[in-house]
């Protein structure tokens, strides 16, 4: 019922009802404990959805790479599995906890798995979607690895495709880390 009024929410706020942000969304954590993104307020975020037996799985090493560099100056990744896309996340959420740990030492907050794409799709990221299309402006996401990147005030600033590498981005981040505001 929670999803249906949240799903709710978000169709008032795209349609210039009430304001819904970025931070309301309710996520699931890879443990299982239910949560908004409330607590990332503030924070640069890289939020990406991901999978361990993709093609761009080694991009996990960059993206902790990344996060381990610009934690302390407010970074924050935020990893969604995603299994929707040749079934390249077939495991539970302990499973991928262990593989991401164990593989690649994934230490930024993993999430519950999630549909990206259809009538499933987690609101944030119908959100997310809505507020940077893609390649010649689809909404849809492609493949595994898409990342949105999200300023200090919870705005959507820029969507990269799956073929991007997270060190490629290092330059977006570190001009939003520096506002402050």
């Amino acid at each position: 019922m929670k999803s249906l009024w949240l799903l709710f929410s978000l169709l008032l706020a795209l349609w210039g009802g009430e304001k819904m942000s970025l931070y309301d969304f309710e996520v699931t954590t890879i443990d299982g404990e239910k949560t908004t993104l409330a607590p990332y307020k503030g924070k640069v975020l890289l939020i990406v959805n991901v999978a361990s037996k993709c093609g761009f799985t080694y991009q996990y090493e960059g993206l902790e790479a990344l996060y381990k560099k610009y934690k302390t100056d407010g970074l924050v990744i935020l990893g969604f599995p995603c299994n929707q896309f040749s079934e390249q996340e077939p495991g539970n959420e302990a499973e991928i906890k262990n593989f991401c740990s164990l593989t690649y030492g994934v230490e930024f907050p993993m999430f519950s798995k999630i549909d990206v794409n259809g009538d499933k799709a987690h609101p944030l990221y119908v959100y997310l979607k809505k507020a940077q299309s893609g390649f010649l402006g689809s909404e849809s996401i492609k493949w595994n690895f898409t990342k949105f990147l999200v300023n200090r005030k919870g705005a959507i600033v820029e969507r990269y495709a799956p073929t991007t590498k997270p060190e490629a981005l290092e330059e977006d981040i570190i001009r939003l880390l520096k506002d402050k505001e």
